[in-house]
């Protein structure tokens, strides 16, 4: 006997499903996934998959060819640098640091940038007022001079870059919080839970964050590519990692001195760089259409 069903569909997708089914419609957001998958891959399974221990000089082996190099090696797949450390080992751990410290940096300033931005949208008066002219006035400096400018009055290092990237990033997250707050509250449905006798941490929570999602998807993707660049730069400069650290902006550094004999020293890290940043913003492109289009239907 066949079972009764008063709806018209057998499935019933999850709001999530229909997120999914609109971003696999763009091939391109599929591969730029697919590429960022692979850096992920590289962050949690790096130590198991590389070939040599990073720091690991090898006084036999300096400046040995890629393998695709007539006078390369099998043994050191994208040959050594200057002092005879495997690349593919330094670029594994490189990609694992770079993309590891950012991730975290951006969840910190995202949890710290929206609890800040929830409190300046849903209060009013002085207090308000002297907060949002604050943070405009940061947005119109560059990040990455914000960083520079702390990392100089806290110190060089990786731990004092984080903390500087982690602060020149969160007033993005507030300025943006606090605009999606202030529309909302204006809204009909948030006015109607204010008449019931709603408080404004009930209204955040339940009412304006499921309506921020695109916003946090946009400005998340924005400042992971944002922090892998500044933590490059950082690197490339000598205000971050610090040698013989596999970092990716510190491994350019370091090229940059044998480019001349070893441009792959300078192409690998850097291709990793390029590629990472452009699967993040690929892929926070492909989820933002996905969201906008699963709540058009």
């Amino acid at each position: 006997m066949p079972k009764f069903n008063i709806y018209q569909e057998e499935i019933h997708p999850s709001p999530l499903m229909h997120t999914w089914w609109e971003f696999r419609k763009s091939h391109i957001a599929v591969l730029g996934l697919w590429i960022f998958a692979f850096f992920v891959f590289l962050v949690i399974f790096g130590p198991l998959i590389a070939p040599f221990d990073p720091l690991l000089q090898n006084p036999n082996a300096f400046l040995v060819k890629p393998s695709w190099d007539v006078s390369g090696s099998i043994r050191h797949l994208f040959g050594t640098d200057s002092i005879g450390r495997d690349l593919l080992s330094r670029l594994i751990y490189g990609c694992r640091l770079t993309l590891g410290i950012s991730l975290l940096l951006v969840v910190l300033a995202m949890l710290v940038g929206v609890a800040l931005g929830a409190v300046a949208g849903l209060t009013q008066g002085v207090r308000s007022s002297v907060l949002n002219h604050l943070l405009d006035s940061i947005l119109a400096i560059p990040t990455l001079l914000i960083a520079i400018v702390i990392v100089g009055i806290l110190g060089v290092g990786l731990v004092n870059s984080m903390w500087a990237i982690s602060l020149a990033l969160i007033p993005q997250f507030v300025h943006n919080t606090r605009e999606v707050v202030r529309t909302e509250m204006a809204k009909e449905y948030v006015l109607a839970a204010k008449l019931d006798g709603a408080k404004n941490t009930h209204l955040f929570f339940y009412s304006i964050l499921p309506n921020m999602y695109e916003m946090l998807v946009v400005q998340g993707t924005m400042a992971l590519s944002i922090a892998i660049l500044d933590i490059s730069a950082l690197g490339f400069l000598g205000l971050g990692a610090q040698a013989p650290a596999p970092e990716l902006g510190t491994m350019l550094s370091e090229g940059l001195r044998v480019a001349y004999k070893s441009p792959w020293s300078i192409a690998l890290p850097g291709s990793a760089i390029f590629l990472m940043v452009l699967s993040v913003n690929v892929v926070g492109d492909g989820l933002r259409s996905a969201l906008r289009n699963r709540l058009q239907r």
